[in-house]
């Protein structure tokens, strides 16, 4: 038998090679099925016929409800009244369908759906809608007929993903800046695009996007799979945020969030037509025992249809350059994954597995691929399934990279249980490097995740209520001072061993204090610490610039000189009661000591013939250290004895710090 690559690339696969195979036929299959032959780019069209579409000398709206016995259109333009000239007629399949005249709608209406099924009725939101508004007095949503005389024309058409590894800055608009309300698409574009390109990342990572009913959730519990939120502005400002950072070079993905959906029944798909079981499964299974909310049905083709839209939706009409898949964990595993530690293989192959996910996600990355092939699949996984980030064809599901959600685990572990002098250089470096040979990794220290309310940031770790009385320069603070310094070097650290990419959440590079908290009620609805206090990272008085200044740095180093591209992480020295690590990446250096208070004069870093020039250290001044490295001097490796004896790079190592060389 002809085994896929992921399988030949990995023998301890072998025993499962039969579930493996299974489940490229089972996608085979369920493909054919939906497109009869055609690409699954045209099936996915379902945005292009369903929800409300302008015609020549009217409108149409089409919306799928199989459980409804009747439909009205309600809304601002018949007194949100069911009048027979606005009812549905079937056509079919579950399908409505009501013509419009061209004066009985208009740009800028309000509108719903009186939805009507054996036993009941409520009002519903179409589920295809592609705009809906929010009352700032009822805080009811109603879709809206969105149609202006003039469509946004594009300045980049074709925008093509450069060809190099993700450094992405993950950022939310609504909390982008510092005032204490909801900022939006159009002051993200003028101000927080600039900052993004001229700090060097290549990628923009945009969380809540779609619509959420609660602007507390980040944007995880969706209710408008269609609509971009408008709480932040209008479809017109995002096309412009998108093309404007196209035209910076900047690729720009989206949280896709298909694990779940919203519970609501209004404004979301909850019991859309009376009905639990149209687009979640029935009972316990449709129900996320964690999340308070439904999970799909990945096994029902008008929810494959619904959800493979989506996704062209999204890279069509608004250009997204891809995806992060929100709680893949969740979707591949009956269990959700809850509490499950995955430390054989047979968890990722057993019964426990949801095999109509696993088809999803192949069918998802394939089309993903067929309408763009530069387009960005990321996968957030705790799990590590094999053959997560593994093209299709070669027995994967198709996602280009999954986060390396270890990684800022280990780190919270690191500093939260264990003092300095008990870091284990080895397990250091082993837990940063660990991946699957075939996969790539986005790495990274810290994400929304842990800068929210009941979590802690690594700086708000490192030095927690310091930061409110010793953060001006004139304050000394020895607590202070190795916060700063491990930040650094953490960073440093974490990029510079990152396995295909790098993540950074807005604001954490220059150690943003406290946490991020939406307004809610526990908080008297306060904007406090929903936004980002941009001025204290360029205030010369304060210490966080000192952070900004070397984030800077440190990704432009990366960037500039293609690091990352370089996948081998060459590991050559580590002395862990020294406290010391050090290993190439292509001609960079990177050395580390962690030690808390030992320096070290003409360390001997053993090396092949060369000599070295300092690029980056994390002491220099300009970051808040004590320039203790000579970055002038070229550094030449050594023979230990005679001609032909083992070469050493000798270095002055001074505690908490790392330092970059190139080999020139």
């Amino acid at each position: 038998m002809k085994y896929p690559t992921l399988i030949t690339n990995d023998k301890w696969l072998e025993p499962f090679a039969e579930t493996i195979l299974r489940r490229m036929e089972n996608a085979r299959r369920k493909e054919a099925e939906l497109t009869a032959g055609h690409h699954l780019s045209d099936f996915a069209n379902g945005h292009l016929f369903f929800g409300l579409h302008r015609l020549t000398d009217g409108w149409i709206i089409r919306e799928w409800a199989p459980a409804a016995s009747m439909i009205y259109l309600i809304g601002t333009f018949n007194d949100w009244k069911e009048a027979d000239e606005y009812e549905f007629k079937p056509v079919g399949r579950g399908v409505w369908e009501l013509t419009l005249n061209d004066d009985q709608l208009h740009h800028g209406d309000l509108y719903a759906l009186t939805m009507i099924w054996p036993g009941g009725s409520g009002k519903r939101i179409p589920a295809w809608a592609t705009r809906t508004v929010q009352d700032p007095e009822t805080h009811m949503f109603n879709a809206q007929v969105w149609s202006p005389e003039e469509s946004y024309s594009w300045k980049v058409k074709n925008f093509v993903r450069a060809p190099e590894p993700p450094l992405i800055y993950e950022a939310h608009v609504g909390m982008a800046g510092e005032e204490l309300r909801v900022h939006t698409f159009r002051e993200f574009t003028n101000t927080m695009l600039p900052k993004i390109h001229a700090n060097g990342y290549n990628t923009l990572q945009l969380m809540a996007i779609p619509e959420h009913p609660y602007y507390g959730s980040f944007g995880y519990h969706v209710s408008g799979f269609f609509a971009a939120s408008s709480r932040f502005g209008t479809p017109e400002d995002l096309k412009e945020l998108i093309d404007t950072a196209h035209q910076m070079g900047i690729t720009v993905i989206m949280d896709l969030v298909h694990s779940h959906a919203v519970r609501n029944e209004i404004e979301g798909l909850g019991r859309y037509d009376g009905t639990r079981y149209q687009f979640f499964h029935e009972g316990s299974r449709g129900l996320h025992p964690a999340w308070d909310s439904y999970c799909f049905n990945y096994d029902k083709n008008e929810v494959l249809h619904f959800l493979l839209s989506n996704i062209k939706y999204w890279l069509t009409e608004y250009q997204f350059d891809g995806f992060r898949f929100d709680g893949v964990t969740s979707m591949l595993y009956h269990d959700h994954g809850l509490g499950k530690a995955f430390t054989n293989y047979s968890d990722y192959f057993d019964l426990n597995c949801d095999e109509e996910a696993v088809t999803y996600f192949v069918l998802a990355n394939k089309l993903i691929k067929e309408i763009n092939p530069f387009a960005l699949s990321i996968a957030e996984d705790m799990s590590g399934m094999p053959g997560l980030a593994v093209p299709v064809g070669d027995g994967g599901l198709g996602f280009d990279m999954r986060l390396s959600m270890g990684v800022p685990d280990y780190w919270i572990k690191l500093i939260k249980e264990k003092s300095d002098d008990e870091w284990h250089m080895g397990d250091l470096f082993h837990q940063l490097t660990s991946k699957r040979l075939e996969e790539r990794v986005v790495t990274y220290a810290e994400s929304h995740d842990q800068a929210l309310v009941g979590d802690k940031t690594i700086i708000f770790r490192l030095i927690d209520k310091e930061m409110y009385f010793s953060m001006r320069k004139d304050q000394p603070n020895l607590t202070v001072d190795r916060g700063i310094a491990l930040h650094k070097m953490i960073r440093l650290i974490t990029l510079s061993c990152a396995g295909g990419g790098y993540l950074n959440f807005m604001g954490n590079e220059f150690g943003h204090p406290e946490w991020i908290d939406f307004p809610r009620e526990g908080n008297g609805w306060s904007y406090q610490h929903a936004r980002r206090i941009w001025s204290i990272s360029v205030d010369p008085e304060l210490k966080y610039h000192w952070l900004y200044d070397f984030d800077y740095d440190m990704i432009r180093l990366v960037r500039e000189n293609h690091i990352l591209s370089n996948p081998s992480v060459d590991k050559v020295w580590e002395k862990n009661d020294d406290k010391v690590v050090a290993y190439h990446r292509g001609l960079f250096l990177f050395v580390f000591n962690f030690h808390p208070s030992q320096s070290f004069t003409d360390y001997g870093i053993p090396l092949g013939e060369g000599k070295y020039k300092v690029v980056l250290t994390t002491d220099n001044g300009r970051y808040g250290g004590y320039d203790r490295v000579d970055e002038e001097l070229t550094y030449y490796t050594l023979p230990a004895e005679g001609p032909g004896s083992q070469h050493f790079l000798r270095l002055y190592l001074p505690a908490r710090t790392g330092i970059v060389l190139k080999k020139v």
